[in-house]
């Protein structure tokens, strides 16, 4: 009788626990993950400058980090809202080479001369996604804002010379600028628009237990040049690429 009891007991604390872990119920919980970026449009180059490539083999590694909610919108969770709010490291980078006599000419034995640009841009994004669960595999797509607090650019110069040995220069680093003005009395001027609306698109697939894998594409669609003393919107737009980890806790049940 004893052991008919305990094994009910058991049983409803299994499923009351499987319940509450369902994938579509209300959870909270973290995410991090990796971020591939760059810019594209007809007027990349406006900030940028020279020689930059978007193809998708030139995008600019770096991350995000934040905090993501789930709320179910029908009674088996196939269907909820996924709001976040994310810190984004996106940007872009340049590499260029000279090989050639005029580049060559201030570097005396000199057979190459590299230089590498990177410029990070520090986002604050909040996507509001609409998502579909369906049995761990889930779909997401919505709009996103993002607010872009600061940017930091890095350049270097490389000479590799005949002998094989080569030269490395850390071109002045102009630091972090803050365009918010929280850490100085004034903020930072900055070339680049502040805001930005886009879309995101995304699927993964999320446990029980409540850790989760994701991939997903974000587009701006707003400008990043900033356009107030402009008649004509040039096109300058954010993509990135995001490829998250996740854990998410379950609140109890639906």
């Amino acid at each position: 009788m004893k052991k008919a009891a305990l094994f009910t007991l058991a049983s409803l604390a299994t499923a009351s626990l499987a319940h509450a872990q369902d994938p579509g119920g209300f959870r909270i919980g973290v995410k991090l993950g990796g971020t591939y970026s760059n810019l594209s449009g007809d007027n990349v180059q406006n900030i940028t400058g020279a020689n930059y490539s978007s193809k998708l083999g030139d995008y600019k590694l770096g991350y995000n980090a934040g905090l993501a909610f789930q709320l179910p919108l029908s009674d088996d969770g196939f269907f909820a809202i996924a709001p976040e709010v994310l810190y984004n490291r996106k940007g872009y980078e340049i590499e260029t080479q000279s090989k050639d006599n005029a580049a060559l000419t201030a570097f005396p034995g000199a057979t190459k001369v590299e230089q590498e640009q990177q410029r990070v841009l520090h986002y604050i994004d909040v996507p509001v996604l609409a998502r579909i669960n369906a049995g761990g595999l889930f779909f997401e797509a919505g709009p996103q804002v993002s607010y872009l607090f600061g940017s930091k650019t890095k350049s270097q110069t490389t000479i590799k010379y005949a002998d094989g040995s080569k030269n490395k220069t850390d071109d002045p680093n102009q630091g972090f600028l803050d365009y918010t003005g929280l850490s100085q009395k004034d903020a930072d001027k900055s070339d680049l628009a502040q805001f930005d609306i886009g879309a995101v698109a995304g699927v993964g697939y999320q446990a029980e237990g409540g850790l989760s894998i994701g991939l997903r594409y974000a587009r701006g669609f707003n400008s990043l040049i900033d356009t107030k003393d402009t008649d004509n919107e040039p096109k300058a737009f954010n993509n990135a690429f995001t490829l998250q980890l996740g854990y998410l806790l379950p609140l109890g049940n639906r």
